[in-house]
């Protein structure tokens, strides 16, 4: 008997791998089981705008959503810079063609406050056979006929105020789909029939701490933007689901609340990152406060001093994810570089290295064939091994800047910028695109010489001072000016005393408005005001 069980065992496991590792679909945030890992995909350690892409296809408007692949089908979501109008598009796999361009929303009130930290797409789609589920947050959700594109199911009534616009994924489970709404005025976990839309169960928020916000942002600290999981512990799944003050464990099935843990002083809100389950334990962290949790999912009720298996500060983001490769925890800091590795069933710390450069993460990392890969909002891409040992295989630095976590389909890799969306492949090769910035030679500046300084004794009425920026983004003010702006790029200078310039005027509005956030561009700047940093 014992014999029998062991090989039935073996037997599945084998199963649940083979479906693990055969990479035919990559279905929603993180990929398969969310765990963002594609083990035998065979990336290619080096690219560019050009290099090693097979191809690279115009996504309209804004959006920050990652793709999701099933079959021959990529699928984005995206929206209008003002929010009024939500859409989703599929492109095909094998040659970048559009396949379809859905309207899905209409919005007659679209949120306007901090325009720059997100967009009105940025919640990743989940997909299946037939269907795919995309969620705009409090704008709606709706389920779409992936072969004609039809809208076979909306709802429009689940909302809240998300304050920086929606972030959480829709996950499923057997017949439901799960939605998340953490806002500043309430705080709920829904789950929907997927055939239908209906609401099987609706389940508020429990915890509520007497940490008091900033009163410029009353009730801050409620709201949250994380994707919860569904794991399998003792033979009884469990969803796994952050909040912005305590992490929850409920039933699925009914929603009932199994345990949660507090996150405890920092006001841990703007929580995004997507719960991971390896080795017994579940790994989340505390959002804004950056502290990581190791939990035991086998308590019931407030388990906070009972089932914490150990946490640490070290090294912890705020938004890019943990990713738990072999025996290894692995992170990357939001800002900095700093590359963390730390034993996961002990929380030990193996290493802490900088990638080096400037460095500022908000992608989550990705592992593919023992290779972790790692996306700055600065433009470089970062390839590590994955060991105990600190190994930086390539560094591949370009003008795009990407936005969202990659998909992995095959051997090749799904990343979209503000603009487009890429298919990385070894092997191929695209032509570069026009050039939006001047092609005008930079004037390079004295080491320990401001911008400033130099602009003062050096310009005169008629003369050009062009420099290197990166865009920051541009938004409409209140009274309908576009404005743009550029962090000026000065050798010799800390990045965070780098001045500041700002493009004011409808007229730079189809120049500046195709940029990419942080792109770095070429800069005429005799005529703008700089702004130095005090």
């Amino acid at each position: 008997m014992k014999i029998y069980c062991f090989a039935i065992t073996c037997f599945l496991s084998l199963l649940a791998s083979t479906a693990f590792c055969a990479g035919t679909h990559w279905n929603q945030f993180r990929g398969p089981g969310g765990y963002g890992i594609a083990p035998n995909a065979k990336l290619p350690l080096e690219f560019s705008d050009t290099k090693n892409v097979q191809w690279r296809t115009p996504i309209h408007d804004l959006g920050w959503s990652s793709p999701v692949v099933w079959k021959d089908q990529v699928w984005v979501t995206t929206a209008r810079e003002d929010g009024s109008e939500l859409f989703a598009v599929c492109v095909n796999l094998e040659t970048g063609k559009i396949m379809h361009d859905i309207k899905v929303f209409d919005v007659a009130k679209p949120q306007s406050e901090w325009s720059n930290l997100n967009t009105h797409a940025t919640p990743t789609p989940i997909i299946e056979e037939g269907r795919i589920y995309v969620h705009y947050g409090s704008y709606g959700t709706a389920c779409l006929d992936t072969k004609t594109g039809k809208k076979l199911w909306e709802r429009r009534d689940l909302n809240c105020d998300h304050r920086v616009r929606a972030a959480s994924c829709p996950i499923m489970d057997g017949d439901l789909l799960f939605l998340t709404y953490d806002g500043v005025d309430q705080q709920f976990v829904a789950a929907l029939e997927k055939e239908t839309g209906k609401t099987r169960w609706l389940q508020k928020r429990s915890f509520k701490s007497d940490q008091e916000p900033p009163k410029s942002k009353p009730n801050d600290n409620r709201k949250s933007y994380a994707t919860p999981a569904i794991i399998e512990y003792d033979g009884k799944k469990q969803l796994i689901s952050p909040a912005a003050e305590a992490t929850y464990s409920y039933d699925p099935a009914t929603g009932q609340e199994l345990w949660f843990i507090r996150h405890g002083a920092g006001f841990g809100y703007n929580v995004t990152c997507r719960p991971i389950f390896r080795h017994g334990l579940i790994f989340t962290n505390s959002g804004i406060s950056k502290k990581l949790f190791a939990i035991d999912p086998s308590g019931s009720g407030d388990v906070t001093d009972t089932h914490i298996r150990w946490t640490t500060r070290r090294g912890v983001s705020n938004i890019p994810a943990p990713l738990v490769v072999g025996d290894n925890l692995y992170m990357i800091s939001d800002s900095g570089g700093m590359v963390s590795c730390f034993e996961a069933k002990t929380g030990n710390q193996i290493f802490s290295e900088r990638l080096g450069g400037l460095q500022n993460h908000w992608i989550s990392p990705i592992c593919a064939d023992g290779k972790i890969y790692f996306f700055s909002k600065d433009g470089v891409s970062s390839v590590i091994e994955a060991s105990s040992e600190f190994k930086i295989l390539s560094k591949n630095e370009s003008d795009t800047v990407f936005v969202s976590m990659p998909a992995i389909a095959g051997d090749s890799m799904l990343i979209r910028s503000n603009t487009h969306l890429y298919r990385i492949a070894k092997g191929y090769e695209v032509e570069a695109l026009p050039k939006v910035a001047s092609t005008r030679k930079t004037k390079k500046l004295a080491k320990g010489t401001s911008l400033a300084s130099k602009e003062k004794t050096q310009r005169s009425a008629n003369s050009v001072l062009e420099v290197s920026a990166y865009y920051l983004g541009g938004k409409t003010s209140s009274d309908g000016v576009f404005e743009a702006d550029f962090l000026i790029e000065e050798e010799g200078i800390p990045k965070d005393e780098w001045s500041r310039v700002t493009f004011t005027g409808n007229n730079f509005r189809d120049s500046f408005s195709s940029y990419k956030q942080y792109q770095k561009v070429s800069l005429d700047v005799a005529k703008r005001k700089v702004r130095r940093k005090k």
